[in-house]
C-alpha cells in the first residue's frame, strides 16, 4: 500500500473554492503546500457531464438548510466546476510545490482526461460511490482509488469494493464520510473506521466535513490513515464550499495536530520510555529524615517516603520500619540496604 505504514496522508480539496480563478486556484495549492498537506485534490466534471439544465422539481436545490438553497443542480455545478484546461497548471504547481495532485473524476470522460495528464491516483466522490460503471473504468487504470463513503449502505460498499477489485485494482482506501455539508460530529460514527478496515482488508480514512479539526484529529486514534478536509484561502471571499472549509492557519494545526496524534499511538508498552529515564530521580522513595545513631530502630518519625528517588523503592517502607541502623546516618540520606542491620 502507497500510504500503509506511514504517518497521516492529508489530502486538501480544493473543490470550487477556486472561485473560477486560475489564479487563485494556484495560490490555494501553494497555501496548503505550506500548509504541509500531502496532496492537493481537485475535481473533474462540467455541469454537462454532472446533471440536466433543468431548473425545477428535483433538479432543483429547495431544501431551506442547504447552503446552495435556490440554485438548480445545473447552475451549482457550472458555478463550482474546474475548467478543464486549469487541470494541467494545478498539477504543475503542485509538482513544484512537492506535493502531490490529482482528482476526482465524475463520468467517464473526465477519466479518459485524466489518464493523459497521467494522475496518480483516483478519488471516488460519495454521491458516486454507487456508480458501479465508473469505478470500474477507474479500477481498470490500475491506480490506487481513494472512495468516500457517504451514504452507502454495507452491501453497497461490498459492490464497491468487488468492482473495484475484479477491474485490476490493488490499492484501495474507503474513507469514511458523512455527506452533510456542514456535518456534525455526533452524525460521524469514527467508531466504523477499524472495522471498515476489518471488513474489507483495506487501510480506512476520512473525508471530513465537519467544522474545525477534532473530528479529524480523533480519528488517527481509531486508524485513520488519510484524511481528507476542503480548504480555502479565506471563509470570508465566500464560494460555494467555503463555509466547511478550512483556512491556511486551521490546515496547519490540522497537519501538526493529525501528526502528533500518529507518532502518540507507538505501540503497547509499559517499559521506561527513555525520554522519562532523566524523571526517574524525582520518584518518591525512602530517605532518613532525622540524624540517627549506629543502633538506631527506623522509626515512621525518622523514616519517610519522599522525593526524590535515591533511595530504596517505597514498598519496602513496612519491612524497614523496627529494623536498626548499621552506622550513623545523617539527615537526608537515600536509604539503601548495606545501611540496615
Amino acid at each position: 500500500m502507497w500510504i500503509k505504514d506511514s504517518r497521516p496522508f492529508i489530502i486538501a480539496e480544493m473543490s470550487g473554492n477556486h472561485n473560477q480563478s486560475l489564479e487563485r486556484a494556484l495560490a490555494i495549492v501553494d497555501a496548503a503546500a505550506e500548509a504541509g498537506v500531502d496532496a492537493v485534490k481537485i475535481q473533474t466534471y462540467t455541469a454537462e457531464t454532472m446533471t440536466l439544465a433543468i431548473d425545477k422539481g428535483e433538479f432543483f436545490i429547495s431544501d431551506k438548510d442547504s447552503l446552495w438553497k435556490g440554485e438548480s443542480l445545473y447552475q451549482l455545478y457550472e458555478k463550482a466546476h474546474t475548467p478543464w484546461k486549469w487541470h494541467a497548471p494545478i498539477f504543475e504547481r503542485c509538482k513544484e510545490r512537492g506535493i502531490m495532485g490529482f482528482s476526482t473524476p465524475f463520468d467517464d470522460t473526465a477519466v479518459d482526461f485524466l489518464e493523459k495528464l497521467g494522475v496518480p491516483c483516483y478519488k471516488i466522490a460519495s454521491f458516486e460511490n454507487v456508480d458501479l460503471p465508473l469505478i470500474k473504468k477507474v479500477a481498470k487504470t490500475g491506480k490506487p482509488i481513494i472512495a468516500s463513503t457517504g451514504m452507502t449502505t454495507v452491501a453497497e460498499l461490498d459492490d464497491l469494493v468487488r468492482t473495484a477489485r475484479e477491474n485490476g485494482c490493488e490499492d484501495l482506501t474507503l474513507l469514511k464520510c458523512t455527506s452533510s455539508y456542514p456535518a456534525s460530529p455526533d452524525g460521524t460514527n469514527l467508531r466504523t473506521i477499524p472495522h471498515m478496515k476489518e471488513l474489507f482488508g483495506c487501510e480506512a480514512g476520512l473525508s471530513d466535513h465537519t467544522l474545525g479539526i477534532g473530528v479529524a484529529v480523533a480519528s488517527i486514534a481509531l486508524g485513520a490513515t488519510v484524511i481528507e478536509k476542503h480548504f480555502t484561502l479565506s471563509r470570508a471571499d465566500g464560494g460555494v464550499d467555503s463555509a466547511f472549509s478550512l483556512e491556511p492557519a486551521e490546515m496547519a494545526q490540522l497537519v501538526r495536530e493529525c501528526r502528533a496524534a500518529y507518532e502518540a499511538l507507538g505501540e503497547v508498552s509499559y517499559a521506561v520510555q527513555e525520554q522519562e529515564k532523566k524523571s526517574l530521580v524525582f520518584r518518591r522513595s525512602l530517605y532518613v529524615v532525622e540524624d540517627m545513631k549506629a543502633g538506631d530502630v527506623f522509626t515512621e518519625k525518622n523514616l519517610r517516603r519522599i522525593r526524590p528517588g535515591l533511595g530504596l523503592a517505597p514498598k519496602y517502607y513496612d519491612v524497614i520500619l523496627g529494623k536498626r541502623a548499621r552506622r550513623d546516618l545523617q539527615r537526608g540520606t537515600a536509604l539503601c540496604w548495606d545501611l540496615i542491620e
